[in-house]
């Protein structure tokens, strides 16, 4: 299996699956968000280490959700005087954001196994996870 999921360090994966080290691949970035980069990731788990499952895990009160697109990059832009080309991925809803993301995993040409896809939410206040079911 692997796990993609945010960067923030609450979200203790190993302890919210029950998993020992070893089992599953881990991937984070900030959101916890497929990306291009996550889908090439995701290409080399399954193409050439074998794993079969995804499960996306996002939270509650993520930074990506205070932040806007064209904010972000403005703020980018002002400070290295460059505009980034890539997407910054903000989001206000959380389930959405995972629903987008399974889908994204769902639809990659790139991925042999977009079957068994899942997304959750990761409740960081009270440590409970949560199916967003209709993400399937």
């Amino acid at each position: 299996m692997a796990i993609l999921t945010c960067m923030d360090a609450r979200i203790r994966v190993f302890e919210i699956f029950g998993l020992i080290q070893g089992e599953s691949h881990i991937l984070r970035n900030a959101g916890g968000v497929v990306t291009d980069d996550m889908i090439r990731s995701l290409a080399l788990s399954q193409r050439k280490l074998g794993t079969r499952e995804v499960l996306i895990v996002q939270h509650t009160d993520c930074g990506l959700s205070m932040v806007t697109e064209d904010d972000f990059k403005d703020e980018l832009e002002a400070a290295s005087g460059l505009r980034p080309t890539w997407s910054v991925e903000a989001f206000r809803v959380v389930e959405d954001s995972v629903r987008r993301s399974v889908q994204r995993v769902r639809r990659s040409d790139f991925l042999p196994h977009t079957d068994n896809v899942r997304g959750f939410v990761y409740d960081v206040k009270l440590g409970r996870l949560t199916e967003v079911t209709d993400a399937r």
